[in-house]
């Protein structure tokens, strides 16, 4: 960082997504003492990045940007670029003149669950995926402070079977307690519909065995959501960014402490479980009519699930 005279205006910008692991003597005044950080854009910096993107973009004129930026939460600017990109592909597929509204909901489904598979699913394997995902649905759209079902799709994507996305209303930062239980429970929905419907589980459920566990361990480690552990803060191993597998950190808390941890993580899951199981018994003429809708249509759109909802006479806690 030596060498610049007074009068020479060089400017030097560094870049890093590991801040902490930065020699200290970098970050002394007079060198890089000065740090912003670059965060996900909001809303209106989704319409305003959107617009830049879409340009060149011969875009169909009654295409809602508002609309588009809102189901494009958590999105860097990286990936609506990417968005736009891959809406424009397909036009060009289908030899249409402009970019539809149809070609850029495609073109999210793409970005955000990969690109169609090929290969068929067997009608056995077709109908447990059909549970599964009507499970997480149902529990989902029936209990409150759950972000809304945006679609269903038994069309196998990338690694995945099925999804069922939700999309949060709007940006957030600052979860509440009983949203993340209510997330827990819509994580273990497909695994309990399975139960409900055939009378055993699967191996389907791993991943949503694996966030659920992860995001319980963060309610009692680091939340202070737990009653039995209390409002502290525990270190556990961290995710190496690069490598992608968990450093190994020293424990900051007694044997004792971590079975009781381990204890409180496993009561977490299983009340949310039940409360899966609950929602789903009481619902269970809903959860089949969506099964059935599935297996003919293999995927729902939100005013496909509105119209099902209505043929049943309930209502869902989303749109309360």
């Amino acid at each position: 960082m030596d060498g610049f005279a007074a009068d020479e205006a060089v400017v030097v910008l560094p870049a890093t997504n590991r801040p902490d692991v930065l020699d200290p003597a970098l970050l002394r005044p007079g060198r890089f003492d000065r740090k912003i950080t670059m965060e996900l854009p909001q809303q209106s910096a989704r319409i305003d990045i959107l617009k830049v993107h879409m340009r060149k973009v011969p875009v169909q004129s009654d295409m809602d940007i508002k609309e588009l930026a809102s189901m494009t939460v958590g999105f860097s600017g990286a990936d609506l670029a990417n968005l736009v990109n891959e809406a424009a592909l397909l036009a060009a597929r289908d030899k249409s003149e402009t970019v539809s509204r149809e070609h850029f909901n495609k073109a999210h489904d793409r970005v955000i669950m990969g690109s169609e598979r090929k290969d068929l699913l067997n009608p056995a394997e077709r109908k447990r995926t059909a549970i599964h995902e009507s499970g997480h649905a149902v529990v989902a759209l029936f209990l409150p402070d759950s972000d809304p079902v945006r679609q269903i799709t038994i069309i196998p994507r990338g690694r995945a079977l099925g999804m069922t996305e939700q999309l949060p209303a709007e940006d957030q930062h600052n979860y509440p307690e009983n949203y993340l239980r209510t997330r827990l429970a819509v994580l273990m929905g497909g695994r309990c519909a399975a139960r409900l419907e055939c009378g055993n589980i699967s191996c389907g459920a791993a991943n949503d065995l694996e966030q659920a566990t992860h995001l319980a361990k963060m309610m009692v480690n680091q939340w202070g959501m737990s009653d039995k552990i209390g409002p502290v803060h525990f270190k556990t191993g961290t995710e190496h960014p690069f490598l992608g597998y968990e450093l190994t950190q020293e424990k900051d808390f007694s044997e004792d402490t971590a079975r009781k941890i381990d204890e409180e993580v496993r009561r977490i899951v299983s009340e949310a479980e039940q409360l899966a199981v609950r929602t789903l018994e009481t619902n269970r003429a809903t959860l089949q009519k969506l099964i059935d809708a599935l297996l003919q249509k293999e995927t729902l759109d939100r005013p496909a699930l509105d119209e099902l909802l209505a043929s049943t006479g309930r209502v869902a806690a989303a749109n309360a």
